[in-house]
């Protein structure tokens, strides 16, 4: 693929924690709009466990993609289509190096969520976890997702301020519903007059999740 149709492809990817040949747990780490690697790893010691590894992707430019997640698609490829390549990709490598399905969890923070939730949504299977952090499935009001593949109980969890500026709490509903049609385990957290950030009891949530995918 040429630049301009893969523009995240070849992007740095920042890793912290226990290399990939010894982790009970990896997790892909996809950081939001204007942001970078370092941004959404700066919940890796807040949900710290000796025997996870983490792999955070870089965007192009800093963002996966240019205008709000509820545009028109069209309005944001290619950098729709190239994000979830990069994630299906560390995905691919991951289990090709023996990191099985169940052992992954996606984690992302607004831009970087909306990515992740996309990108499991594309690629149902059962996975250790799917966290989505102020985002939601990707495509404007009236999208209908695939409900193809089966997440076989995966746990996903969607957590997002109720008056988020970047993330209507009617698509979290939407997103959540469909994840749970498609067979994830799923837990919706809407935090009264929150802010557009990650809040300490969804980095419990995560920190339990982790624990129970490296102790499984």
């Amino acid at each position: 693929m040429s630049v301009a149709v893969a523009p995240h492809a070849g992007q740095p990817v920042t890793t912290l924690g226990v290399p990939l040949a010894q982790t009970r747990a990896l997790v892909i780490a996809v950081h939001g709009r204007n942001a970078a690697p370092r941004n959404i790893l700066d919940i890796a010691p807040l949900i710290h466990n000796t025997h996870v590894a983490f792999v955070a992707p870089a965007a192009a430019g800093n963002s996966w993609y240019p205008q709000s997640f509820l545009a028109p698609i069209e309005q944001n490829e290619p950098g729709i289509t190239s994000g979830i390549s990069v994630v299906h990709a560390m995905i691919d490598d991951a289990i090709g190096r023996g990191v099985p399905s169940e052992r992954i969890v996606l984690m992302g923070f607004s831009q970087g969520a909306c990515l992740v939730a996309t990108a499991a949504q594309r690629r149902a299977q059962r996975y250790g976890g799917v966290l989505v952090f102020s985002g939601g499935l990707i495509g404007p009001p009236g999208t209908v997702w695939s409900e193809d593949g089966d997440f076989a109980g995966t746990p996903v969890f969607l957590g997002c301020s109720d008056v988020d500026g970047h993330i209507p709490a009617d698509r979290v509903r939407e997103s959540a519903a469909l994840f749970t049609r498609m067979g994830a385990s799923v837990t919706t957290r809407l935090y009264e007059g929150m802010g557009h950030l990650v809040n300490e009891d969804e980095v419990a949530f995560a920190r339990d999740l982790l624990t129970a995918v490296a102790d499984g």
